[in-house]
């Protein structure tokens, strides 16, 4: 019989991370929520609900250039939307948060990588 094993935290997958702030700029500023763990040249997609404001950002695309361990720029020019804002205290009808997802792919990524899981 196989036995199959489960990694939490696999190094060659990148994960999605809550938005606490973006700036109105060029490159815009991502902060997270906590650590992003992304690398320069990870490509991810803004995710806005309607209620955060800087809905013109929400499902674009963008390469990550890191700055920190919660914050990235990202090569989307926000300087003309409406700001992002968090509702404070949010909404009771609020059910999806500001996140952003990793949906590109590039091999050197996969350099940590060392048993395929698969």
């Amino acid at each position: 019989m196989a036995r199959f094993f489960e990694y939490s935290n696999p190094t060659f997958q990148r994960a999605m991370r809550l938005i606490s702030a973006i700036t109105n700029a060029y490159p815009a500023q991502v902060t997270t929520s906590f650590d992003h763990e992304y690398e320069t040249g990870d490509i991810v997609r803004l995710n806005i609900p309607r209620w955060y404001g800087m809905v013109q950002a929400n499902k674009l695309v963008g390469t990550v250039t890191v700055t920190g361990a919660t914050t990235f720029t990202i090569d989307i020019d926000t300087s003309d939307f409406n700001p992002f804002n968090v509702p404070a205290p949010v909404p009771w009808y609020v059910d999806s948060y500001p996140h952003v997802t990793p949906v590109g792919e590039i091999s050197a990524n996969l350099g940590g990588a060392t048993k395929n899981v698969l």
